[in-house]
């Protein structure tokens, strides 16, 4: 942690974060990542007694009020600054703030930014060249624009809680378990206000950058599930047919489970001759010999993967079929992640020191940059740790702060 930092793709861009819980907190943390210098504005009072971001008491036990796990895995490389936006003088330091920052994201609603005076127009006429990233709910111009949207409501409304139906037939729909909208709703922002400082570079104008959740999960989903209806009249029906097949799961070992997936003829055929059949017997029978009748009967081969993988261990599947290079994994439980061989040999946690929180786990930026590196320079904040610091930037003094 004591190693020289090389400065990461996005140095010297000024950040102003008004995010918080996880879609619009997510993206920031990327471009924190990617060494942004990044300022979360905190309100105080807000939600809990403590203030701030609800997110910082989402998660039990914490070491200490404020400081929740979740918070500790989407706010580092940020500075904490403590304002409240509805006074004069927390007003008036925000407009400075952004006078002089090249991107602000936030997370608030239209209707709550333009109460606040904080909509794009009035940013504007204090920064005409900044990128303002308002991560929505939902696109402006329909009617759910003014609705609040949570990871569940948006798994609900695009079909997600559909998809395991499909699989098992049970018409109870059901949440993926996992926050998988604002994540990758968040990926999205995040791409978005690199794209958006891009263009900032080049022509040195700024521009309002939409992020509508709803549609940004939408789009995840239906570019796989829209399937037979991409076609006009349709050529079969919704949902990718390979996926929701119920056979389409890990595959028990003698000892633990398996993830198999050959894809080509010689695969199919090296791991059916592993488990006794002869060999290339498997691509000999018409109901297998191509891809596509493959995925006509897959019913079958899935039935017939099930019965093979219970020949031997999973370690001796993943030795015998890595050396046919054929596609498998072991299936790892929650409990076993962190200790992957390969996430140990390229460092994917990292064990660290808060100043306050103490040792604790982060997940390492998982894409790596040969010339501007992705970082961890700073340690998620404490409520309004850096107040004191970025005021005294802008205002010139600690005296004027007091």
């Amino acid at each position: 942690m004591n190693q020289t930092i090389q400065p990461g793709a996005l140095e010297g861009v000024r950040v102003i974060d008004m995010t918080s819980v996880l879609f619009g907190a997510y993206a920031s943390q990327i471009l924190g990542d990617l060494g942004a210098d990044v300022v979360k504005i905190e309100a105080p009072g807000q939600e809990r007694a403590g203030g701030g971001d609800i997110f910082r008491y989402t998660g039990k036990p914490a070491k200490s009020p404020g400081m929740g796990p979740m918070f500790m895995h989407y706010n580092r490389n940020k500075r904490s600054v403590l304002l409240d936006l509805k006074q004069p003088d927390g007003a008036e330091r925000m407009r400075a703030l952004l006078a002089d920052a090249d991107v602000f994201i936030t997370n608030v609603r239209m209707k709550g930014l333009k109460a606040l005076g904080f909509d794009y127009e009035s940013v504007k006429a204090l920064n005409e060249n900044i990128v303002f990233v308002h991560c929505a709910g939902y696109g402006a111009g329909g009617p759910y624009s003014d609705r609040q949207a949570y990871d569940d409501l948006i798994q609900a409304a695009v079909g997600a809680a559909d998809l395991s139906s499909r699989v098992d037939g049970d018409p109870m729909p059901r949440y993926l378990p996992s926050l998988v909208a604002d994540k990758s709703s968040g990926l999205f922002a995040a791409y978005a206000t690199m794209a958006a400082l891009f263009h900032q570079q080049r022509t040195g104008r700024g521009q309002f950058v939409e992020v509508p959740m709803f549609e940004c999960f939408a789009y995840l989903n239906m570019t796989e599930n829209l399937y037979g209806h991409t076609f006009d009249p349709p050529t079969g029906k919704y949902g990718y047919s390979r996926v929701f097949n119920p056979n389409r799961h890990p595959y028990k070992t003698k000892d633990g489970y398996l993830a198999i997936l050959p894809y080509s003829d010689k695969q199919w055929d090296d791991f059916f001759e592993l488990g006794g059949m002869g060999a290339g017997m498997f691509t000999k029978d018409p109901r297998f010999a191509t891809y596509a009748k493959r995925t006509e009967n897959i019913s079958e081969v899935y039935a017939m993967i099930k019965e093979v993988a219970l020949t031997r261990t999973t370690e001796d599947w993943v030795t015998e079929l890595g050396k046919r290079n054929v596609p498998c994994m072991k299936v790892n439980r929650l409990e076993e992640v962190l200790d992957d061989p390969h996430l140990q040999a390229v460092e994917f946690a990292e064990h660290r020191e808060h100043p306050t929180e103490g040792p604790y786990v982060s997940l390492r930026h998982p894409v790596r940059f040969s010339e501007t590196p992705a970082s961890i320079r700073r340690e998620p904040p404490r409520l309004g740790e850096h107040t004191d610091e970025v005021l005294a930037q802008l205002a010139g003094t600690q005296d004027e702060i007091a």
